[in-house]
């Protein structure tokens, strides 16, 4: 009866809600601001999802479509490249993606595979064709050189109330609403007037439910709004304004961005900060880094700081990687500053880190400041790098007779963090052991760092512990005892192991909460070094591509709680171990 009560009392509530007016509300008005449109000769897949759909190319002021005749993987790749895709994945014929209003414009098409557009390629002539829509083509494009594949299955979302299914109910009936929700999305093409094409639906509300999200303006005299849409999101409309009902949404790999940026238009902050933390799952993907470059900025356009550092996160870990992508030139220099200042940046050592930057730099050109080379250059911690590598900069940097001023400064600072007890240091009022300049990143080079492969791990080599042989995963590596070229002849012994097993464990004497677990533990006695601490580090690699996964060690052990617990996804669990040692001052 109480739920027959609630449902009598929300109906009662809808039908008092009546007003007139009318609004408009442009979504994604920054996005459509900005782009200058589709240029001739451009292409799109249409329908599916971002890397797969009905390929359709754009010639003019239409878009069309493109016919199977000759079709096959290097008119395909050429598709995927153009797109910046790493390339084609396979060709889609027969594939409904939903109407193809416009044209067919390419029939019999010819690539070599090489092409760096489509429209390079030989073919018959715009228009010209025998063809009918049921004979467009589609292509799957890779997202990465791994064998990571994104998947679009629904990830389900639920931050339902008492009565939500009730009032899914309700809105799926369309029954007594009082407020209309057009919906607009240009679809590129221009009519027989020369006006643009559009493709326009009206949503049934109710004010009661929309009057809670301003944006909506659904309590102040207006009973109806036009909403401007891009084509890409047109078709998730519904689905964000049925969430606002039953606070529950299946969120896809094709969706997730449309509903990300709804809700942040008007104001779902729910619904947005969970979108925003399924953007993990497709990170691992794009080996050309465009994705997590692009999510970043649009993380910084919509204030959404989680995704922000979630995208921060990804690119300090595989900053090797970043380097070598086709978005390494391209980034920005407020992202790269932004990289510059985490003491969670993975990299071989502080010199690779400075060399990276100095190429960055040059690359740029005259087109960043010399004041702004000088703020970049202040993030490198010169103290980090090897005293070898620090005698010979004045030779070997590009760019220090350009800046000569602070690369000495730098240089002096170094040298005399690498021959001074740390006792000496503090006694220097110019010495504050707060300074980042002091504190050392990941560093993955052979001399602070070791491995375990996946292959390893499952074929361990037999040992001899307390007099027999066992098998287990192990190596042992020997450092430094600091990073500071006066500690250089002090070594420690480490041993690593990984534990897939319990019996592994009790054979080492170890207790492990659970399996796998890792250790990084120490073979010499580190307790007459009572100024330095140990903050090692755990690297989980996956399938030797990228870095998804950094975790402590505590109490030398640390465990690897799987898919589950991982920052960024992982087919298969297959994962190299690497092990950082990381010394510092205390």
């Amino acid at each position: 009866m109480l739920v027959d009560r609630n449902i009598f009392t929300l109906w009662l509530l809808l039908l008092l809600c009546v007003s007139e007016g009318a609004m408009k509300f442009n979504l994604f008005r920054k996005d459509r601001d900005d782009n200058p449109g589709p240029q001739e000769g451009d292409v799109r897949l249409f329908g599916g999802s971002v890397s797969e759909g009905r390929v359709e190319v754009y010639h003019d002021g239409k878009w069309g479509t493109v016919c199977d005749d000759g079709w096959d993987m290097a008119e395909a790749q050429v598709v995927c490249r153009q797109l910046r895709f790493p390339g084609a994945k396979s060709v889609l014929i027969g594939r409904t993606y939903g109407k193809a209003p416009g044209p067919i414009w390419l029939d019999d098409l010819t690539c070599e595979g090489t092409e760096k557009h489509l429209i390079t390629c030989t073919f018959k002539g715009w228009g010209e064709t025998d063809c009918s829509h049921k004979e467009d083509v589609g292509v799957i494009c890779e997202t990465s050189s791994t064998n990571v594949t994104v998947t679009d299955s629904a990830h389900l979302l639920d931050h339902s109330i008492s009565l939500s299914d009730e009032l899914g109910q309700i809105f799926d009936s369309g029954n007594d609403c009082d407020f209309l929700i057009l919906v607009q999305s240009p679809t590129g093409n221009k009519q027989e007037d020369g006006t643009a094409e559009i493709f326009e639906t009206t949503i049934s509300a109710h004010k009661m439910i929309l009057s809670q999200f301003p944006l909506f303006n659904a309590s102040q005299g207006i009973s109806n709004i036009t909403i401007n849409i891009r084509q890409s999101c047109y078709a998730h409309f519904p689905s964000f304004i049925r969430y606002i009902y039953t606070r529950k949404v299946e969120v896809t790999f094709s969706s997730v961005q449309c509903l990300h940026w709804m809700a942040y238009k008007f104001g779902v902050k729910q619904l947005m900060e969970d979108t925003g933390r399924l953007f993990s799952k497709i990170m691992p993907e794009d080996t050309s880094f465009h994705t997590q470059v692009s999510l970043y900025e649009y993380a910084k356009e919509t204030g959404d700081l989680v995704l922000q550092e979630n995208c921060l996160q990804y690119l300090a870990w595989n900053y090797q990687n970043l380097t070598t992508s086709p978005s390494w030139t391209h980034l920005s220099v407020e992202l790269l500053g932004s990289l510059l200042v985490r003491s969670d940046l993975v990299v071989p050592d502080e010199y690779f880190l400075l060399q990276t930057l100095e190429s960055w730099i040059e690359e740029e050109g005259s087109s960043t400041t010399l004041e702004t080379q000088v703020d970049l250059l202040n993030h490198i911690r010169f103290p980090m790098i090897r005293a070898e590598a620090l005698y010979g900069l004045e030779f070997n940097s590009s760019l220090y007779s350009t800046h000569k001023n602070i690369y000495r400064e730098k240089i002096l600072k170094a040298f005399q963090f690498n021959v001074l007890l740390f006792s000496d240091l503090m006694s220097n009022p110019k010495f504050n052991r707060e300074d980042e300049d002091y504190q050392p990143r990941i560093y993955t080079a052979k001399q602070w760092s070791t491995y375990l492969t996946a292959n390893q791990i499952r074929n361990p080599d037999y040992v001899v512990y307390h007099g027999s042989y066992t098998q287990i995963a192990l190596k042992s590596l020997n450092v430094p005892i600091h990073n500071s070229l006066i500690f250089k002849q002090n070594e420690i012994r480490w041993e690593a192991n990984v534990f897939t097993r319990q019996h592994e464990c009790s054979n080492r004497g170890v207790r492990c909460e659970s399996v796998p677990a890792a250790r990084l533990s120490p073979r010499d006695s580190i307790s007459q070094w009572s100024n330095i601490l140990f903050r090692n580090l755990l690297l989980l690699v996956c399938q030797d591509k990228y870095i998804c996964q950094v975790q402590d060690f505590k109490d030398d052990l640390t465990y690897v709680n799987g898919a589950q617990g991982l920052a960024y996804p992982c087919p298969d669990d297959q994962y190299t171990y690497y092990f950082v040692v990381r010394p510092g001052y205390i």
